[in-house]
């Protein structure tokens, strides 16, 4: 069995770059919010034999903190992947895991805001270059469309998604002290229940596509792979390397998101994509040069800084 933290990290950085091209090729076959219930769905019938005894023994805990457990997997789990799996109906995967990629600069920002967190030369020199890149990339190689707001609709649901999680990530400061097992599994709870509200929404608007093969295969890869799998693959990671050195390997995340909607979905690599892309890793990089130790502290606070 593979336990090189090295391996277990690009693996994770994969499956997360394959939620993107899995939410694009499930647009037209299932509608948004019912993939994202679909998709918690299938998350916590898989994670339950695992969870379980975590759950009860920790449910003293847990009971105290019901609202916010709700509140966090809401957002941080349902709110983000209904804003991805929308934002796929009209922008590529490749625009979509590119703006994916300022989250923990969107983190870095919001401690700043809210924390006063020290900030270093370097940071604001890595953010200012992580938002050329998303700028780049939001406005399709031509930045002067930000000036009359003309952005393609899924550019902009996909940065508010980004802005939720990075707001989520940011709230993990203040979650219980549970094991990873009860954490993830009472946040999927939270986000299926929220998702049932979603789906119900999209069903009383009359805009449901109920689910194809096609569809039904996305969900259940998003469940298991970048929700479950990569999920488990990264705290292993985390514990085998520490928080900073294995939030690197986030940067992966727009490169194999990029390379699989080429391969898989046969979308155009323009050289916009290209430019963006090294100004986002490029900056995030400056930034984690700048910060190590303050961004260390932060991830140990805060867990993990992508949504799986």
């Amino acid at each position: 069995m593979v336990s090189h933290p090295y391996v277990l990290l690009a693996l994770t950085t994969l499956f997360w770059g394959g939620n993107a091209v899995a939410g694009k090729l499930a647009a037209g076959h299932v509608s948004p919010m019912l993939l994202t219930l679909m998709r918690w769905t299938f998350a916590c019938c898989l994670m339950a034999p695992f969870a379980i005894a975590h759950v009860r023994a920790e449910w003293p805990i847990i009971r105290r903190h019901l609202v916010r457990l709700f509140l966090l997997g809401a957002c941080g789990f349902t709110l983000f992947n209904a804003s991805l799996y929308l934002a796929l109906n009209y922008t590529t995967a490749i625009n979509a895991t590119i703006e994916q990629s300022s989250m923990p600069l969107v983190v870095f920002v919001l401690n700043f805001l809210l924390f006063r967190t020290r900030v270093t030369p370097y940071q604001v020199a890595g953010f200012g270059l992580t938002l050329v890149g998303v700028a780049l990339t939001a406005s399709h190689g031509d930045v002067t469309t930000l000036l009359t707001l003309s952005l393609n609709v899924g550019d902009a649901i996909m940065l508010f998604g980004v802005l939720v999680y990075g707001a989520y990530t940011v709230a993990l400061r203040v979650k219980p002290d549970l094991s990873w097992q009860s954490t993830i599994f009472c946040l999927s709870v939270a986000a299926f229940l929220a998702s049932i509200l979603a789906a119900g929404i999209e069903y009383s608007l009359g805009n449901t596509i109920w689910p194809d093969l096609t569809g039904t295969s996305a969900a259940l890869y998003t469940a298991i792979f970048p929700a479950l799998i990569a999920q488990s693959l990264y705290i292993k990671g985390v514990e085998a390397i520490g928080p900073n050195r294995a939030n690197l390997f986030v940067n992966l995340v727009p490169i194999y998101g990029a390379g699989l909607a080429v391969l898989i979905l046969g979308e155009t690599l323009e050289f916009y994509h290209l430019l963006a892309l090294a100004f986002v890793i490029g900056g995030i990089l400056l930034a984690e040069r700048g910060g190590r130790k303050t961004w260390a502290d932060s991830a140990k606070n805060a867990g993990p800084s992508h949504p799986g």
